[in-house]
């Protein structure tokens, strides 16, 4: 590596606000030199060009041993991270970018290149719903004999989890919202988290697959996700991410009619019952709320996951912003 890479200034703003931030950013260049030496990798970035990173990682363009083109990704160690090269071996390329190499202890890992700079975001919406939807039906794959599954948590225990925790942290707010929003979330972890529920079609799940962790294929030929945050679950988890973004590209009249002929175009084309996954978008958006609730600054991002989370309930609260004033996600 002719010089050293440079850590984008997000990034690096984002992760100086905590010891253990600025203790992984210390280290970072190091991981980087390490795994360009370990792997033979030759970095394929301009001169003068910032690699590209996302919330909480950095990935590099590279060219392997061999010449093809690939991608070095370092991420803070946080829970999603570590379990990213678990999940990607299982998916083995299905639908999802194919993992080359991982080293857990710094969180790295080469991944075959994409198109970074084309995802579903700006393609037309009925394009982007028939990518979605052929990508959830590859991705979701049984459960099989191979020990990583052992690592992969369970969207019932996290049903589980949020029947504990939703009314408490609900209660904690000054109940920010109507309690029928809150109970409508409780309804569905308790069907979905018990133990009748339809465990023999549970799958891997990629549940922030929203429309900008698609990426274009290098040779334009399809698209691939990124970034999986695993699950092993109902495949109607996934659809929340896709209500949650994009908004703005709904009609400014009705758009919570909209928002829900989406979710039922969306599960169509992945083969998910919409009733289900109309109902973990609930759970989701409701979690989501009370998250930027209580943390501040974030009053903006609350009104919008409450605007989805009510829409989808069928009874879309008073008192939010229209959704094409609603803040957008970033």
């Amino acid at each position: 590596m002719a010089a050293p890479i440079q850590i984008p200034h997000d990034l690096r703003q984002r992760h100086r606000r905590t010891p253990e931030g600025r203790a992984w950013l210390s280290v970072l260049p190091r991981y980087v030199a390490a795994a360009v030496e370990r792997w033979k990798l030759t970095v394929d970035l301009p001169e003068d060009t910032d690699p590209w990173n996302g919330h909480s990682g950095i990935v590099i363009p590279v060219r392997t041993q061999a010449g093809a083109a690939a991608a070095l990704k370092i991420s803070f160690p946080y829970d999603e991270a570590v379990l990213e090269p678990v999940a990607l071996k299982l998916w083995n390329g299905q639908g999802m970018v194919r993992i080359l190499e991982s080293d857990t202890a710094s969180c790295a890992m080469v991944i075959d290149r994409l198109n970074a700079g084309q995802s579903l975001i700006s393609v037309p919406m009925d394009t982007a719903v028939e990518v979605w939807g052929g990508l959830v039906r590859q991705l979701g794959i049984l459960p099989d004999d191979r020990p990583e599954w052992a690592a992969i948590p369970h969207i019932a225990g996290t049903a589980e989890q949020f029947s504990d925790d939703l009314p408490a942290r609900w209660e904690g707010l000054n109940r920010p919202f109507p309690r029928w929003l809150l109970e409508a979330a409780l309804e569905v972890c308790q069907t979905r988290g018990a133990v009748s529920r339809r465990r023999a079609r549970d799958v891997l799940v990629h549940t922030d697959l929203h429309y900008q962790n698609i990426l274009a294929t290098l040779d334009g030929t399809g698209y691939l996700g990124i970034d999986p945050q695993a699950a092993i679950g109902d495949a109607e988890f996934a659809l929340a991410p896709c209500l949650w973004n994009r908004i703005k590209d709904l009609p400014q009249r009705n758009a919570e009619a909209a928002l829900r002929r989406r979710a039922a175009a969306l599960s169509a084309a992945a083969g998910l019952e919409e009733a289900i996954a109309v109902e973990w978008a609930v759970v989701r958006e409701v979690d989501n709320a009370l998250w930027y609730l209580e943390n501040p600054g974030h009053d903006g991002d609350a009104q919008r996951s409450l605007w989805v989370a009510s829409t989808m309930a069928g009874r879309p609260m008073p008192g939010l912003p229209a959704a094409h004033d609603l803040k957008t996600l970033q």
